[in-house]
């Protein structure tokens, strides 16, 4: 069953490795029928956080906040790409996420962190955990991380070793499984 699954970019940085991993991941959401939608915060252009969405009057709103909530509104599921920068996630990416609130609610979410070091961005993806369950859209157990994500991917997001399809395999098939669940869920109410 298809599934909307946006893809959150959280870098905006110049020659980025992001948008590589980006296109990876929606190719493969495609393959399995999924309708992937990239969220690139340089095409957003989001302001620095001074209210959320909802705090907007409706006809007040920023046409890019009107767009965003409807795409997240819609999601069965989120997949967040995010870079470690200083132990920490991109800024761009926190401040695109912290825009939202209701649209996250009862919405599992996928981590995939990349680094050009070693760690793959894993200390990144454990301040996702966090942030991601504290607006309501709580992460699969399994991240998939992706170390020296420069010498990984091609500008295309064509992995240069055949094994990355393989390896997200489990990811993929954790956040489909959590999607539909939520999803069934979702029909039947929700808490609040």
């Amino acid at each position: 069953m298809k599934l909307n699954i946006p893809v959150i970019l959280g870098s905006v940085r110049k020659n980025r490795q992001g948008i590589k991993v980006a296109k990876f991941v929606i190719s493969e959401l495609k393959i399995r029928g999924h309708n992937p939608i990239l969220i690139d915060p340089l095409k957003y252009k989001l302001s620095l956080l001074n209210k959320r969405f909802s705090d907007y009057p409706k006809s007040k709103a920023p046409a890019s906040l009107k767009k965003l909530s409807t795409i997240f509104k819609k999601a069965d599921a989120v997949l967040v790409v995010s870079a470690e920068y200083n132990h920490s996630i991109p800024p761009a990416l926190s401040n695109l996420i912290d825009h939202f609130y209701k649209e996250y609610l009862w919405k599992p979410s996928g981590i995939v962190s990349y680094s050009i070091g070693s760690f793959a961005g894993v200390r990144a993806s454990m301040q996702l955990r966090s942030l991601l369950s504290a607006v309501g859209m709580p992460a699969i157990s399994t991240i998939f991380s992706i170390p020296k994500v420069h010498e990984t991917f091609d500008l295309k997001g064509n992995p240069k070793e055949k094994d990355y399809s393989k390896r997200i395999k489990q990811f993929m098939d954790e956040l489909e499984w959590y999607a539909h669940a939520c999803k069934a869920q979702r029909k039947k109410g929700v808490p609040y």
